[in-house]
């Protein structure tokens, strides 16, 4: 017996992508066998091509279409890790956010994280940025799609 399950809070967009997502997992199982990797080739292709059929204006917004199509040319394994893709969605969520994007905050703010750490907000190398730890002094690399609180914005 399989069960699926997937948090009811995720907006429209983002509940079907994610449970296309699982059903995906489900049926490259049943075809490839349980030795393929979770999120392997297999289960690449299998999603691709459950998802294609929703990849339409009666499913998604015109705004996310572009998007979408692009991000299932090479599925990842999270739509979290795909920023364009995460901020996208972001769009629609329910609640209106009360925190930042990294991507969102000048050079030299300062933010907080989840687990309460403290970090400034550096230079953009390549995809993501560069953040130092306040309290170690250690550098850490931020997606730009990561939430953060703001506590001092180096522009004002």
């Amino acid at each position: 017996m399989h069960q699926i399950t997937v948090n009811a809070s995720l907006n429209k967009y983002r509940f079907l992508i994610t449970l296309v997502h699982e059903i995906a997992h489900l049926v490259a199982f049943e075809t490839y066998g349980r030795r393929i990797k979770p999120h392997g080739v297999e289960w690449k292709r299998t999603f691709q091509l459950l998802m294609v059929p929703f990849i339409r204006p009666e499913v998604f917004p015109s705004q996310l279409l572009p998007i979408i199509a692009n991000h299932f040319k090479n599925p990842k394994a999270s739509s979290s890790t795909d920023a364009r893709l995460s901020i996208a969605l972001k769009a629609f969520d329910y609640e209106e956010r009360k925190n930042s994007y990294v991507y969102e905050l000048s050079e030299g703010s300062i933010f907080r994280l989840y687990n309460g750490k403290l970090f400034k907000k550096g230079n953009k190398k390549v995809k993501r940025y560069e953040c130092v730890e306040l309290s170690t002094g250690r550098l850490y690399l931020f997606q730009p799609n990561a939430e953060v609180e703001l506590v001092k914005d180096a522009s004002g």
